[in-house]
């Protein structure tokens, strides 16, 4: 399957020219000591696109961020963010990560959380600055976090903390965009309000996408392509190319069924054949 520049589901190519590139992996593999995580991966993420990275739990989804994030090395191939060597705490990248409970006690307002995406990587207390306060505004405001924005983020919703963690990893204008699991512990609503929001965010900022998720269905209207990450491997292609019975029984080495339903996808896998089978989807099924 190709590593070709694809569209929007149901709106065809993003552009005929190439675009630029957000981040690449190139006949890279990790391994952790006998381990081989996964091996030879060849992905291009491109400016403006979404891609979705899917996979069981222990398979490496969340290593591929890392990676990108220069906080694990490479054990063969290169890995590039906008055509540049990985290095660490690089202003090309946004992230965003699993929404995770605040302490009451904390007195961070999500003002302060925005405020971070531009000071985070500076020693010692920053000047104020105008440049910096508009800065910040603009991305609150984007994400529709205004209302709440001088509001302790331990009182705030999950969803409204994830809005606001949207808003700090853009403020900085990054061309890659990284997402750990961002949906995990959002009820449907707040799902699909914070998947439209990062859907968005391409758009109005001309961000590449790494997006790893358990759940698809709340980005399948959205994403361009996926990368499937099981048994050392990591297939990539449409969701139409990848998310097939015939094509994930063959990436696990045992037998899934792929069903769609009123416009969602359902991954079973045999328990007994896949112990690292993708149980995440089956949750998809929930209303």
């Amino acid at each position: 399957m190709s590593d070709d520049n694809a569209g929007p589901a149901g709106a065809g190519p993003l552009d005929p020219s190439p675009r630029p590139e957000a981040a690449r992996l190139a006949g890279a593999s990790v391994t952790f000591g006998d381990r081989v995580l996964w091996h030879d991966v060849d992905l291009t993420v491109h400016q403006g696109e979404f891609v979705a990275v899917l996979g069981p739990n222990g398979a490496g989804k969340t290593t591929m961020l890392r990676v990108l994030l220069g906080q694990i090395p490479l054990s063969s191939g290169v890995a590039t963010i906008a055509g540049h060597p990985v290095t660490k705490g690089s202003a090309e990248i946004g992230y965003v990560p699993q929404q995770r409970a605040m302490d009451a006690l904390a007195p961070i307002r999500g003002r302060d959380l925005v405020t971070m995406g531009v000071d985070g990587h500076h020693w010692g207390p920053r000047w104020p600055s105008h440049s910096r306060s508009q800065k910040v505004r603009r991305a609150i405001a984007e994400v529709g976090a205004t209302s709440y924005a001088d509001a302790p983020i331990s009182q705030l919703s999950g969803g409204e903390q994830q809005r606001l963690r949207i808003a700090q990893a853009l403020v900085s204008q990054p061309g890659l965009l990284l997402c750990d699991e961002p949906l995990l512990s959002l009820d449907i609503r707040h799902q699909n309000a914070v998947s439209q929001l990062i859907d968005q965010s391409r758009w109005t900022h001309n961000v590449g996408i790494l997006f790893v998720t358990h759940e698809i269905n709340p980005v399948l209207p959205y994403i361009d392509r996926v990368a499937y990450v099981a048994g050392g491997r990591v297939l990539v292609g449409t969701p139409d190319e990848v998310m097939r019975s015939e094509t994930l029984s063959d990436l696990y080495g045992s037998p899934v069924q792929v069903f769609r339903h009123n416009g969602r996808i359902i991954v079973l896998a045999d328990e007994e054949r896949a112990p690292h089978s993708h149980g995440e989807h089956q949750a998809t099924t929930r209303d």
